[in-house]
């Protein structure tokens, strides 16, 4: 990424004072994109909710938020893989693999649900540096290089699966789906805490702040002693973590190693993301707008659902929302940018 096409390219780099108006800039229009976000969909939920008696039962809206926990998890990987000017298309690649992975190995192989557990996390993690070192020590572009694991991923996935979903499950899988903490479904807590923690990594980690420097302005992180290669690596190791956790959840959910789910789920992880003010640019966003991405593509989702949308117009309503987000992704850029050489040319004036 060209230098002078980041907002942090006019920040001298012992421009404290500067910094700190870039960051507050960032942080009221992540707010700005956090609240536009809620408003939209509390108008879209009141509007269903007349349209649709189904849409407001807590069955419903229940069905709506654990079906979201499985791309939100995926898409708290992925936040870290975009804030890094990346992207992975290998994500659901990984949750398919640690599926069947999960299943298989206690089914196949006799090994405990611990052990396929443990392999099936292990495999997200394997791909995501295999992703990452790709991406830096072979220079390959994160979008060849995860199209190369998302094809691979998948491959092995059929080859062990046989093509088929492997059931049943052990036991800590439906025990899993069934669990409550207070009331709420277990899963949907475990999502919030995983969000949780992403976010005080970004925010409150030195790693976090590298994250944020690296996908802003790499060469500027370099230059004050960034190892961004190795943020980009871990980065890419998060987002198949994630998808492999990702990959445990489907299982609880459909009760069977899920060979043959999540086809395109990789574009609606990245459409959520986007949706959710995560620039595609890089060093910009943070998991609470992510969160809210996710819940308004899952929403659009159940209310084509319910309005009995034919299945194509579907996609057609889900693209113009990724058009959408990504459009005023750009809008967001370029306002930070304008904004941002202002402050410069008036502290070089002054």
């Amino acid at each position: 990424m060209a230098l002078e096409n980041t907002p942090m390219s006019g920040i001298a780099p012992n421009g404290d004072s500067k910094l700190s108006t870039w960051r507050g800039r960032i942080s009221f229009i992540d707010l700005m994109q956090s609240v536009g976000l809620l408003a939209v969909i509390l108008l879209g939920s009141a509007i269903m909710s007349v349209l649709s008696p189904v849409f407001a039962t807590v069955r419903n809206i229940e069905n709506v938020l654990q079906a979201a926990t499985i791309i939100a998890v995926v898409a708290i990987g992925q936040t870290f893989v975009i804030l890094v000017a990346g992207i992975d298309l290998s994500v659901a690649s990984v949750l398919v693999l640690s599926s069947v992975l999960s299943v298989g190995l206690v089914e196949f192989q006799g090994f405990s649900p611990v052990v396929g557990v443990m392999v099936a996390l292990g495999a997200g993690l394997g791909l995501g540096l295999i992703n990452g070192l790709a991406v830096t020590k072979l220079r390959i572009p994160a979008l060849i290089a995860t199209l190369a694991t998302m094809t691979i991923g998948r491959g092995l996935a059929y080859i062990y699966s046989g093509g088929t979903n492997i059931a049943p499950v052990p036991s800590f899988f439906v025990e899993l789906q069934a669990a409550r903490i207070f009331g709420i479904p277990a899963v949907i807590v475990l999502t919030l805490a995983l969000a949780l923690i992403a976010q005080i990594v970004l925010s409150r980690t030195a790693f976090g702040r590298s994250v944020y420097a690296t996908g802003g302005n790499p060469l500027a992180a370099r230059l004050a002693g960034i190892n961004t290669e190795r943020v980009v690596i871990i980065a890419f190791m998060i987002s198949g973590l994630m998808a492999a956790i990702a990959g445990l959840l489907i299982t609880a959910r459909f009760e069977a190693g899920a060979a043959t789910a999540a086809q395109g789920m990789e574009l609606a992880v990245i459409a959520a993301v986007v949706i959710g003010g995560v620039s595609l640019f890089g060093g910009e966003g943070n998991m609470g707008s992510m969160l809210l991405g996710v819940l308004l593509l899952g929403l659009v989702q159940n209310a084509v659902n319910l309005l009995n949308v034919p299945p194509n117009w579907d996609s057609v309503v889900s693209g113009l929302v990724i058009a959408a987000a990504a459009a005023l992704d750009v809008y967001r850029r370029n306002y930070l940018e304008a904004g941002m050489r202002r402050k410069v040319i008036a502290s070089k004036s002054s």
